[in-house]
Protein backbone atom coordinates (compact mmCIF):
# COMPACT_ATOMS: atom_id res chain seq x y z
CA UNK A 1 0.00 0.00 0.00
CA UNK A 2 3.14 2.62 0.59
CA UNK A 3 4.21 1.61 -2.77
CA UNK A 4 1.28 3.07 -4.41
CA UNK A 5 1.25 6.40 -2.24
CA UNK A 6 4.50 7.22 -3.06
CA UNK A 7 3.97 5.94 -6.41
CA UNK A 8 1.12 8.31 -6.93
CA UNK A 9 2.80 11.18 -5.16
CA UNK A 10 5.78 11.06 -8.13
CA UNK A 11 3.09 10.93 -10.35
CA UNK A 12 0.92 13.86 -9.29
CA UNK A 13 4.84 15.73 -8.59
CA UNK A 14 6.16 15.58 -12.47
CA UNK A 15 2.36 16.00 -13.87
CA UNK A 16 2.19 19.16 -12.06
CA UNK A 17 5.38 20.00 -13.49
CA UNK A 18 3.83 20.01 -16.69
CA UNK A 19 0.87 22.24 -16.37
CA UNK A 20 2.57 25.95 -16.34
CA UNK A 21 4.17 25.44 -19.47
CA UNK A 22 2.27 27.80 -22.15
CA UNK A 23 2.16 27.32 -25.60
CA UNK A 24 0.80 30.65 -26.76
CA UNK A 25 3.10 32.96 -29.13
CA UNK A 26 5.74 34.79 -27.08
CA UNK A 27 5.36 38.52 -27.09
CA UNK A 28 7.79 39.30 -29.84
CA UNK A 29 6.49 36.97 -32.04
CA UNK A 30 2.45 37.97 -31.38
CA UNK A 31 4.26 41.96 -32.57
CA UNK A 32 5.40 40.82 -35.79
CA UNK A 33 2.69 38.22 -36.49
CA UNK A 34 -0.05 41.41 -35.86
CA UNK A 35 1.96 44.44 -36.32
CA UNK A 36 1.84 47.46 -34.23
CA UNK A 37 -1.63 49.23 -33.56
CA UNK A 38 -4.17 50.42 -36.02
CA UNK A 39 -4.01 54.42 -36.63
CA UNK A 40 -5.72 56.09 -33.08
CA UNK A 41 -5.09 53.24 -31.04
CA UNK A 42 -2.76 52.14 -28.43
CA UNK A 43 -1.47 48.59 -27.57
CA UNK A 44 -2.17 47.67 -23.72
CA UNK A 45 -0.83 44.55 -22.59
CA UNK A 46 -1.25 42.81 -19.10
CA UNK A 47 1.05 40.09 -17.85
CA UNK A 48 1.86 37.66 -15.16
CA UNK A 49 5.19 36.48 -14.27
CA UNK A 50 6.57 32.73 -15.16
CA UNK A 51 6.36 31.21 -11.54
CA UNK A 52 4.98 27.64 -10.23
CA UNK A 53 1.98 27.55 -10.97
CA UNK A 54 0.62 24.44 -9.49
CA UNK A 55 -1.94 21.73 -10.17
CA UNK A 56 -4.50 24.33 -10.32
CA UNK A 57 -3.51 27.35 -11.87
CA UNK A 58 -6.25 29.29 -12.06
CA UNK A 59 -6.57 31.81 -14.46
CA UNK A 60 -6.93 35.51 -13.54
CA UNK A 61 -10.22 37.71 -14.16
CA UNK A 62 -9.17 40.67 -15.95
CA UNK A 63 -11.15 43.08 -17.78
CA UNK A 64 -10.70 46.54 -19.55
CA UNK A 65 -13.44 48.50 -20.38
CA UNK A 66 -16.01 45.71 -19.11
CA UNK A 67 -14.97 43.39 -21.29
CA UNK A 68 -13.18 39.96 -20.71
CA UNK A 69 -9.83 39.23 -22.12
CA UNK A 70 -8.40 35.82 -21.96
CA UNK A 71 -7.53 34.51 -18.63
CA UNK A 72 -4.38 35.38 -17.40
CA UNK A 73 -2.58 32.20 -15.98
CA UNK A 74 1.19 32.12 -14.73
CA UNK A 75 3.36 32.56 -17.50
CA UNK A 76 1.22 34.37 -19.66
CA UNK A 77 0.15 37.65 -21.27
CA UNK A 78 -2.76 39.42 -23.27
CA UNK A 79 -3.29 42.57 -24.69
CA UNK A 80 -5.66 44.74 -26.61
CA UNK A 81 -5.66 47.80 -29.11
CA UNK A 82 -8.17 50.33 -28.18
CA UNK A 83 -8.53 54.03 -29.07
CA UNK A 84 -6.67 56.44 -27.15
CA UNK A 85 -7.82 57.92 -24.36
CA UNK A 86 -9.10 56.71 -20.68
CA UNK A 87 -9.61 53.34 -19.98
CA UNK A 88 -10.15 50.90 -16.95
CA UNK A 89 -9.00 48.18 -15.92
CA UNK A 90 -10.64 45.54 -13.92
CA UNK A 91 -10.30 42.24 -12.23
CA UNK A 92 -12.77 40.18 -9.63
CA UNK A 93 -12.48 36.85 -7.99
CA UNK A 94 -15.11 34.51 -6.94
CA UNK A 95 -15.97 35.01 -2.92
CA UNK A 96 -13.81 37.90 -3.42
CA UNK A 97 -15.64 40.95 -1.41
CA UNK A 98 -13.99 43.60 -4.07
CA UNK A 99 -13.26 44.97 -7.26
CA UNK A 100 -9.56 45.51 -8.92
CA UNK A 101 -10.04 48.76 -10.97
CA UNK A 102 -7.03 50.88 -12.45
CA UNK A 103 -7.35 53.57 -14.57
CA UNK A 104 -5.21 54.56 -17.48
CA UNK A 105 -5.24 57.28 -20.35
CA UNK A 106 -3.60 56.06 -23.21
CA UNK A 107 -1.79 58.01 -26.56
CA UNK A 108 -2.19 56.43 -30.04
CA UNK A 109 0.76 54.79 -31.57
CA UNK A 110 1.94 53.56 -27.28
CA UNK A 111 1.99 49.95 -26.37
CA UNK A 112 1.36 50.09 -22.16
CA UNK A 113 2.31 47.47 -19.92
CA UNK A 114 1.40 46.22 -17.17
CA UNK A 115 2.41 43.46 -14.71
CA UNK A 116 -0.61 41.89 -12.49
CA UNK A 117 0.42 40.41 -8.76
CA UNK A 118 -1.99 39.31 -6.35
CA UNK A 119 -3.15 42.46 -4.05
CA UNK A 120 -1.63 43.02 -0.31
CA UNK A 121 -5.41 42.19 0.11
CA UNK A 122 -5.59 39.32 -1.01
CA UNK A 123 -2.69 37.96 0.57
CA UNK A 124 -4.53 39.09 4.00
CA UNK A 125 -7.72 37.95 3.12
CA UNK A 126 -5.63 34.56 2.41
CA UNK A 127 -3.24 34.19 5.37
CA UNK A 128 -6.42 34.91 7.29
CA UNK A 129 -8.87 32.58 6.13
CA UNK A 130 -5.57 30.10 5.94
CA UNK A 131 -4.99 30.59 9.72
CA UNK A 132 -9.08 30.64 10.94
CA UNK A 133 -10.89 29.47 8.39
CA UNK A 134 -14.44 31.04 7.83
CA UNK A 135 -14.24 33.50 10.57
CA UNK A 136 -10.62 34.89 9.70
CA UNK A 137 -12.06 35.27 6.33
CA UNK A 138 -14.89 37.35 7.56
CA UNK A 139 -12.59 39.51 9.97
CA UNK A 140 -10.06 40.27 7.43
CA UNK A 141 -12.48 41.41 5.16
CA UNK A 142 -14.08 44.09 7.56
CA UNK A 143 -10.34 44.94 8.63
CA UNK A 144 -8.92 45.69 5.07
CA UNK A 145 -12.27 46.81 4.16
CA UNK A 146 -10.59 50.44 3.64
CA UNK A 147 -7.43 49.18 1.77
CA UNK A 148 -7.31 51.33 -1.29
CA UNK A 149 -7.42 48.56 -3.80
CA UNK A 150 -10.55 46.66 -2.31
CA UNK A 151 -10.16 44.02 -4.92
CA UNK A 152 -8.00 40.94 -5.69
CA UNK A 153 -5.50 42.23 -8.14
CA UNK A 154 -2.80 45.03 -8.90
CA UNK A 155 -1.72 46.10 -11.81
CA UNK A 156 1.70 47.59 -11.86
CA UNK A 157 2.75 50.08 -15.13
CA UNK A 158 6.26 48.66 -16.72
CA UNK A 159 8.24 50.62 -18.13
CA UNK A 160 8.87 49.22 -21.84
CA UNK A 161 12.29 48.01 -21.94
CA UNK A 162 12.16 46.27 -18.85
CA UNK A 163 8.46 45.03 -19.70
CA UNK A 164 9.92 43.64 -23.22
CA UNK A 165 12.92 41.72 -20.89
CA UNK A 166 10.38 40.56 -18.55
CA UNK A 167 8.28 39.24 -21.54
CA UNK A 168 10.25 37.20 -23.13
CA UNK A 169 9.70 33.88 -22.01
CA UNK A 170 5.97 34.04 -21.38
CA UNK A 171 3.60 33.33 -23.60
CA UNK A 172 -0.02 34.59 -24.91
CA UNK A 173 -3.08 33.81 -23.14
CA UNK A 174 -4.68 33.99 -26.33
CA UNK A 175 -5.58 31.63 -28.79
CA UNK A 176 -2.89 31.62 -32.28
CA UNK A 177 -5.85 32.14 -33.90
CA UNK A 178 -6.58 35.61 -33.54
Amino acid sequence: MLCRVIALCVVAFLVSGCVTERSGLDFSAMSRKVGPPKAGHARIVVFREKAYGGLFDQGWDVKLNGEQLSELKTGTYVYADRPAGRHRLTSTAPMFPGVTQHDITVVAGRTYFFLAKVSERAHKLNAMSAAGGLTGFVVASAMTAGDANPGPLDFFPIEETAARTMLTDLRSAEPESR
